[in-house]
């Protein structure tokens, strides 16, 4: 197993423990709310890393399938893996700081360029990894 497989790995398990903590996070808010229900961030983030792992998951094994030089997987796994860490970690402070129900009511650099780098990143990683499973196994 290369390193690439390991890190996308070890990305879906880290993701999977946040998506648990969350879930006591989001239970906790729902017990002490007078509405019962959990910060609208705290509910996201901690469906966001429980999807993400799963993500993480399926990109570790389609980069098994690749034909990309180790250090072309890394990044291409990397980019994608960063994107979701800071996805994640944004919705965790904006539901713990309990301001914020909506990050995109405001413009500023997160919510432009921030989401067209998100876009790029995680599209531009997903697609290659992807597109390199499809050449080895349908077109190689």
């Amino acid at each position: 197993m290369n390193l690439a497989v390991k890190l996308t790995l070890a990305a879906s398990g880290i993701f999977l423990l946040a998506g648990l903590v969350g879930g006591i996070l989001k239970y906790r808010g729902i017990m002490t709310s007078p509405n019962h229900r959990a910060h609208p961030y705290i509910d996201i983030a901690h469906r966001a890393a429980l999807l993400y792992s799963f993500a993480a998951l399926v990109m570790a094994e389609l980069l098994t399938f690749n034909p990309y030089s180790e250090q072309v997987q890394l990044l291409i796994t990397g980019v994608p893996l960063f994107f979701f860490t800071v996805a994640i970690a944004q919705y965790y402070r904006l539901g713990l700081s309990g301001k914020v129900t909506n990050q995109f009511k405001e413009r500023n650099f997160n919510t432009t360029w921030g989401m067209l780098l998100l876009i790029i990143g995680e599209l531009g990683g997903v697609g290659a990894i992807v597109w390199g499973f499809i050449s080895v196994q349908f077109l190689g």
